[in-house]
């Protein structure tokens, strides 16, 4: 399966779509604020940079308020570095990079109150910024040589390319998972190293001599793949599938034909891969561990556990749903999608790991171009 010719978030705003439910996504970028205002004033001694025009392309962008925040965090970094710095703040170019499947719409029609809302904090003599998409795979080229300053992502680059080769008697699940044949993983695995050392060589040479990548991907805290944070909500969702199955609404074949083209990677996966490229030097790695639900507080009694148990099902049936559904209503069918996901919210409710599989570890890796 072609990732690219199914896979996006879901659109438009409504109650299911990924505008109303990437708060956790959110709280994700302005954690990892700091390690962006790092790599942006790695520039500072760069006079280049600060010219004319700061480039930005923020990779995986999707739609929603989170598309415009990222942009929104860059431009105010560099407005206070130049301030700090005594230099004029430059213009902006920020480039919007998704599959074509993503909701542009949504976002061309935040513009006009995103460019508002910079001219009422910064002055009328600020900037100008310019906004564009650009359409296509983030592991294609998409830029002229040597355009770039400063590329971002956020939540994109776990994402693979494909659903790897051979797996074939993965059957009965959709990810890899503890019963898996080893073969399983070990595609996984290759599929990822092929595709983030294509995501680098590409880059590389889009982007300037000293220009950095600032990239938060949802990664794994161990070298074991099967860990309970990586695999048991897709496990749940296996078993969400199954139900159905019982109830002849899915065949169990069309179950062992799909698998998510996803790969959560280890700090050491990731390391090895940049120093084998060669086109950048790490600069900063770090793993920020966040709950998927953001109002949680820890529940201490067995009172709590019912009530905190339906509230994560529920959670996790958004966050999932909005991520998932345009890739399972184009190989099942849209009829089944919200009886799937009823059923996920209840496996998740009552499964025995939800205090494992509750934290998602995000890996943010700050690269300079060499």
């Amino acid at each position: 399966m072609e990732a690219s010719n199914v896979l996006h978030m879901a659109s438009g705003d409504g109650e299911s779509s990924y505008a109303k439910n990437s708060l956790f996504q959110e709280i994700v970028i302005r954690k990892t604020l700091p390690i962006l205002k790092e790599a942006i004033k790695g520039f500072a001694n760069h006079d280049v940079f600060f010219s004319q025009c700061f480039k930005i392309a923020d990779l995986g962008c999707s739609s929603g308020p989170n598309t415009l925040l990222s942009a929104t965090n860059i431009i105010d970094i560099v407005h206070e570095e130049c301030k700090q710095n005594n230099r004029k703040t430059p213009q902006f170019q920020v480039s919007l990079v998704d599959l074509i499947g993503n909701d542009f719409n949504t976002v061309f029609g935040l513009l006009p109150n995103f460019y508002a809302k910079l001219k009422e904090a910064k002055g009328k003599k600020f900037g100008p910024c310019f906004v564009s998409a650009a359409p296509g795979s983030f592991y294609d080229r998409l830029f002229p040589d040597e355009s770039l300053h400063l590329v971002y992502s956020s939540y994109s680059v776990h994402w693979l390319s494909q659903v790897p080769e051979g797996l074939e008697n993965n059957t009965s699940n959709i990810y890899f998972s503890k019963t898996s044949p080893p073969n399983v993983f070990e595609a996984y695995q290759k599929q990822y190293a092929s595709d983030f050392t294509k995501l680098l060589q590409v880059r590389s040479k889009e982007v300037v001599s000293g220009g950095r990548m600032v990239l938060t991907l949802v990664g794994r805290s161990f070298s074991d793949p099967t860990i309970d944070d990586c695999v048991v909500p897709w496990e749940l969702l296996t078993l969400s599938l199954l139900d159905l199955v019982k109830e002849g609404l899915v065949r169990e074949s069309d179950i062992t034909s799909f698998n998510i083209p996803i790969y959560n990677p280890c700090e050491d996966e990731i390391k090895t891969i940049v120093e084998n490229e060669g086109s950048f030097s790490l600069d900063s790695i770090t793993t920020i561990r966040e709950n998927w639900l953001p109002y949680d507080t820890e529940f201490t009694n067995m009172c709590a556990f019912k009530e905190f148990s339906h509230r994560y099902g529920e959670n996790a049936k958004k966050l999932v749903r909005d991520v998932m559904e345009p890739l399972l209503a184009s190989h099942f069918g849209s009829s089944i999608i919200e009886k799937l996901f009823n059923n996920f919210a209840k496996h998740m409710s009552e499964s025995l790991d939800i205090k494992k599989a509750r934290h998602s570890n995000n890996i943010v890796i700050s690269v300079i171009k060499k």
